[in-house]
């Protein structure tokens, strides 16, 4: 009875939402856990507060799928197990329920839009592979730098047509947006600070913002936005955070999905060596690394409502936060859920971009960014090495390398 007593409150004293898990890629056993005896698990105590933990993929998708009782509202709380601090909400269609969330959404859409993708198609390959074709052969690079980082800002510059020359400004804004200031290396230590900067941001974004609105609407992000009924008038505060949210969500996923996955292939030669006998299996290894790298690891919701989950009552107010990370791992619904296979019979059957009216806007984009990244590799027959541990992110939200040494060796 003892043990037992103990055991049980071993598993409820477990707190996932502890960012150095993800920085020390040490979550995958609490996790394990979770899934296993208490799916549905409430934190009482954590530096975030009390919240409930979803970690089981069905119940994932219910969640996701129910927003009439689970809320994303910025005030509410938001998308995040952290609270944005009060005064400095950044509202933005992510962080808002239908009908302005519809609205807005639809306003940025064509942008990703299928005839738009065939039109980025020829660029992206270029861009490509002159990156590729300048990386060094045989010595020490930082893979993050030269390849994740440097493809995911230049296409970000072409969906808002931004300054050329400025193009690292959305990188060090994407950092800031999403930088947890109680790590010693953040970007900025103190909400005040994060917020200066992205107020900066926002001054950049205002002159474009307001020469576009002046003339005829061009197919980039800025004039859609400028032009569009719903978004030509947004408060300074939304105005931020949509622009915020657009650099993060067209910068974090890929260009972690893209360090991630070399990492994957690397660490797992049979699979890398399977892809390169069958080049049909590209999409496939595409779904596959984001899935197993899952870049967002948690959304959050709050209860409107009291709510029953799984047997749980729910309180109104309540703090509920999806684990991708987790639903992509359930051994229940992903057969060899902690494997690396770039030939799933189900490969697009992942989290990582959510379900139901937030499913990540862009996630073809992100795909096609991907497959074309590994077809180019592929075309050249690159052959990699690690050559020293990644660096990852201190942060419960994004699962991100902030380096990655690696060599090429043919």
């Amino acid at each position: 009875m003892a043990q037992a007593e103990a055991l049980w409150r071993a598993l409820t004293s477990i707190d996932v939402s502890d960012p150095h898990l993800y920085q020390e890629d040490s979550w995958r056993p609490l996790f394990a856990r979770l899934r296993r005896d208490d799916p549905i698990h409430y934190c009482e105590s954590s530096p975030f507060g009390p919240y409930w933990s979803v970690t089981r993929y069905d119940d994932i998708f219910t969640v996701e799928l129910d927003h009439d009782n689970y809320s994303s509202s910025s005030e509410l709380g938001g998308i995040q197990v952290a609270d944005q601090p009060k005064g400095q909400e950044r509202a933005s269609f992510i962080r808002m329920d239908p009908p302005g969330h519809t609205v807005q959404r639809r306003t940025v859409a064509p942008i990703v839009a299928p005839s738009n993708l065939a039109n980025l198609e020829a660029l992206i390959r270029k861009r490509t592979a002159d990156v590729l074709d300048s990386l060094p052969r045989g010595e020490t690079f930082d893979w993050v730098e030269r390849v994740s980082v440097d493809l995911t800002n230049m296409m970000l510059a072409t969906l808002f047509d931004f300054p050329w020359e400025d193009r690292q400004k959305l990188t060090w804004w994407s950092d800031v947006a999403i930088a947890n200031v109680e790590s010693p290396d953040a970007v900025v230590h103190s909400e005040d600070e994060r917020l200066a900067e992205l107020t900066q941001m926002g001054a950049y974004f205002r002159k474009l913002w307001d020469a576009r609105a002046s003339a005829p609407p061009t197919f980039d992000l800025i004039s859609m936005l400028a032009h569009s009924p719903a978004t030509q008038n947004l408060p300074p505060n939304v105005f931020i955070g949509t622009l915020g949210l657009l650099i993060v969500g067209g910068n974090d996923t890929t260009r972690n999905s893209m360090s991630g996955g070399l990492m994957a292939l690397v660490e797992n030669p049979d699979q890398f060596e399977l892809v390169r006998s069958r080049r049909e299996l590209i999409p496939n290894l595409v779904s596959e690394i984001i899935r197993y790298q899952t870049p967002v690891l948690h959304m959050r919701r709050t209860a409107r409502n009291d709510v029953e989950l799984a047997g749980h009552k729910i309180a109104k107010g309540d703090k509920v936060v999806m684990w991708y990370i987790s639903g992509n791992r359930d051994e229940e619904k992903i057969e060899r859920a902690d494997e690396f296979l770039v030939d799933r019979v189900k490969p697009r059957q992942h989290l990582s971009f959510g379900a139901g009216i937030h499913r990540c806007v862009g996630d073809r984009l992100a795909e096609q960014q991907l497959r074309i990244l590994w077809e180019e590799i592929l075309q050249r027959d690159l052959r990699f090495e690690i050559m020293g541990a990644p660096q990852r992110l201190y942060s419960n939200f994004i699962r991100g390398i902030r380096a990655l040494p690696v060599r090429i060796i043919s």
